[in-house]
């Protein structure tokens, strides 16, 4: 069987294993200076991050989507769980689709989206308003969001 494979670059290791446990309702099955993985059945994702000098930090987003109300129910208690303000978007319209979900941003600014797909859509639909999630990177970085010039980078070292 496949698992999604997901790799982060991260500013503050520490916070973000502390988010990442919270959002996923586990500790990483690995542990390391610079580098923590959870390997997840459910679902079923192989979950990695890591604090290197000079990387680039995060991904553009990434998504939790469910099959049904109850999971849907689940992930937003993990959201909350995650210690991070969470967009309540509920029914909206995004990429083609109609959707029921949640938005959350971890410690640096990458975007994940709980969603329940409820059907196909004619129009690609509505950006959210990401500017309360965590910082302005949150809303550079979504996919549903208008795409804005990035902050340059300071390094880490």
């Amino acid at each position: 069987m496949k698992r999604f494979h997901v790799h982060v670059g991260v500013a503050d290791l520490e916070a973000s294993i502390a988010f990442y446990s919270g959002l996923f309702d586990t500790a990483p099955s690995v542990t390391k200076p610079d580098y923590a993985k959870w390997m997840l059945d459910d679902p079923r994702i192989n979950f990695a991050i890591s604090q290197k000098c000079g990387a680039a930090k995060g991904i553009e987003h990434l998504g939790l989507q469910v099959e049904d109300a109850d999971e849907l129910a689940e992930v937003y208690g993990r959201l909350k769980t995650a210690s991070g303000p969470v967009l309540e978007e509920g029914a909206t319209t995004c990429c083609y689709a109609r959707s029921e979900k949640s938005w959350i941003a971890d410690p640096d600014g990458v975007v994940w989206e709980a969603f329940l797909t409820m059907g196909e859509s004619t129009v690609y639909g509505d950006s959210p308003d990401f500017a309360g999630l965590s910082s302005d990177q949150a809303a550079a970085n979504a996919c549903c969001a208008p795409q804005v010039a990035a902050p340059a980078s300071t390094g880490c070292c």
